[in-house]
């Protein structure tokens, strides 16, 4: 945990580091006031000495006024330091997620990787800021006051040795059952973050299947498991408080007690017992405020593990070090998959989604790929612009396995349109842009047409100005098709994927974006992934999958003539639309 915070304090250094100085400028004031206050008691009220009086009092107020001052700087630096860290380290975790490959983070799931990038984060933050002040200003004072104790009265100072040792196994024994009860309770904010996260994102389904009670028990249960784990630890947390209290007064009443027989005894003066008593009470705070650090320091430690799992997680794609300069052929849109065989690894020894898949798609060709749902077609294009790496065999592009691509390279040749149409926050024209930063107004209105969307875009008060929700829920489901397939056209792919991306459209606007491809995408491959016969009858190609295998390939009216599967789709589909 140390090196993850050594490591993103860059910028902060001087604010980490003196905030623990002045805290320590702040206890040594402190820790001199009891020593004044004993001189004026002992020393200047029996001499009479009023003028004496006014200068230690006086003394006391720069020394209170310091103390002070030190306190507040300290405090500033401290919260400097710790939100910078947190700044720092939220930005470390996004820019690795951005590394991450979908098997990456589906490893992890994206409700996990939030509570660590906000609730993980922010205890963290909390840490440190506790850290350069409490863990700084506990164990100084406890030290110093000590020491101080025992040069005012060594045999008096025997109560701290009995007293010490007995918090100390207390809260060795609450942090070590805490610890595991910390990782426990991140635990169950993952859940209820992706219960919420999950209920929020399906609203609609929900609402459709009126299953509104149904999300309510499921929060609740999850929201009741958070509850009981953060009970476990706050209860704990609360055993702390009556046994420091019960060892401040112990150690108060045995210093009362045998401290005052010394005074009574003439062997021990009043003031220096009232400031004995005062060190004990500084003791003993310092003792507690190092017993709620180390628990914040468990709940930490737990939040660090997870932080760092994540940071030190190998995307499980990612650029070889030898396509760092390789030469490159230039894009033509060529797509081979040589016996390509697929699994999930979240699926462990499971079988295969793809077996031995082996097919050539020539530069500007047109490849439609049908099939039942879950015999793998999404995954088979996901390969493609490597989302997943393949487990046995290898994709091409052309002529090169992707593999030996930099991402950015690869990704940078294909257009995609995935099956779950995701349009961010802001403007159309913004959304289009993603496609091609550097495109022209003519450009945009172009790929707006090809894609069906020029006439609905403009039928809005601001056109392509139109702000669009989270998600683009203030349009609708072919709108948001349509502007997700002119954002991929946008970008003149030399490989354009289509996974399913035309479901929400009627067929006269299917066919006029089809044509669009064959008018204005020329050299363009398209890989099209649909239901309808009817999208891919015109295809130069079409592959059809059942049961993680190819069963069929060739044109429509070969597919029509000789494949049973494509038969049967065919007819079921003619007789839906004969009734």
């Amino acid at each position: 945990m140390l090196s993850l915070f050594m490591t993103h304090l860059q910028g902060y250094q001087k604010e980490a580091l003196k905030s623990p100085i002045l805290i320590i400028l702040e206890v040594i004031c402190e820790l001199l006031l009891p020593l004044v206050m004993a001189q004026i008691v002992d020393t200047a009220i029996p001499a009479g000495d009023v003028g004496l009086i006014f200068k230690l009092g006086a003394l006391m107020l720069v020394l209170a006024a310091v103390s002070m001052l030190c306190g507040v700087l300290a405090s500033k630096y401290a919260a400097f330091a710790s939100q910078g860290f947190g700044a720092n380290l939220r930005q470390c975790l996004f820019d690795k997620v951005q590394e991450f490959s979908f098997a990456d983070i589906d490893r992890f799931s994206s409700a996990s990787l939030i509570t660590r990038m906000t609730n993980d984060v922010n205890n963290m933050t909390m840490m440190l800021a506790m850290g350069l002040r409490m863990l700084v200003r506990a164990p100084v004072m406890l030290v110093v006051a000590v020491a101080v104790s025992c040069y005012l009265n060594a045999r008096l100072a025997l109560i701290l040795a009995v007293i010490i040792p007995l918090m100390m196994l207390v809260i060795g024994y609450l942090m070590k059952t805490c610890t595991k009860l910390f990782k426990t309770l991140q635990t169950k904010i993952d859940a209820l973050n992706n219960t919420l996260q999950e209920n929020l994102v399906a609203i609609r389904v929900v609402k459709a299947f009126v299953r509104e009670d149904h999300e309510r028990k499921k929060f609740k249960q999850s929201n009741d498991d958070l509850t009981g784990a953060a009970l476990s630890v706050g209860m704990r947390i609360i055993a702390i408080m009556p046994a420091m209290i019960i060892a401040m007064n112990a150690a108060t009443v045995a210093g009362l007690y045998f401290g005052g027989k010394m005074v009574m005894g003439g062997t021990f003066d009043l003031g220096r017992l009232q400031a004995f008593l005062n060190y004990v009470f500084q003791i003993l705070m310092s003792v507690m405020l190092v017993a709620m650090s180390l628990l914040q320091l468990s709940r930490a430690q737990a939040c660090a593990a997870r932080i760092q799992q994540v940071l030190d997680t190998r995307p499980s794609v990612a650029d070889r070090p030898e396509t760092e300069g390789a030469l490159l052929p230039a894009p033509r849109g060529a797509v081979e998959f040589r016996d390509v065989s697929f699994k999930y690894q979240a699926a462990g020894s499971g079988d295969d989604v793809l077996s031995h898949i082996s097919f050539t798609v020539e530069p500007g060709k047109f490849l439609a790929i049908v099939g039942g749902t879950g015999t793998g077609k999404s995954s088979l294009v996901n390969l493609i612009p490597r989302f997943y790496d393949v487990t046995g065999g290898a994709v091409l592009v052309d002529g090169v396995d992707v593999r030996d691509y930099p991402l950015e390279e690869l990704r940078g040749r294909i257009g995609m349109v995935l099956q779950t149409n995701v349009l961010f926050t802001g403007t159309i024209r913004e959304n289009l842009l993603w496609g091609d930063p550097n495109a022209t107004e003519e450009d945009m209105i172009r790929a707006a047409k090809d894609a069906q969307a020029y006439d609905f875009i403009m039928s809005f008060p601001d056109g392509f100005d139109t702000v669009l929700d989270q998600g683009g829920v203030n349009v609708s489901g072919g709108q948001k098709q349509r502007l997700c397939i002119a954002r991929a056209m946008l970008r003149k792919p030399a490989i354009l994927i289509l996974d399913d991306s035309t479901s929400a459209v009627d067929s006269a606007t299917e066919a006029a974006i089809r044509e669009s491809f064959a008018r204005n995408l020329k050299g363009t491959t398209v890989i099209m992934i649909a239901q309808r016969i009817s999208s891919v009858q015109y295809a130069d190609e079409i592959i059809i999958l059942d049961d993680d295998h190819i069963a069929g390939q060739g044109t429509h009216r070969e597919l029509l003539a000789s494949n049973s599967i494509y038969q049967e789709i065919y007819r079921s589909q003619q007789e839906g639309v004969g009734e």
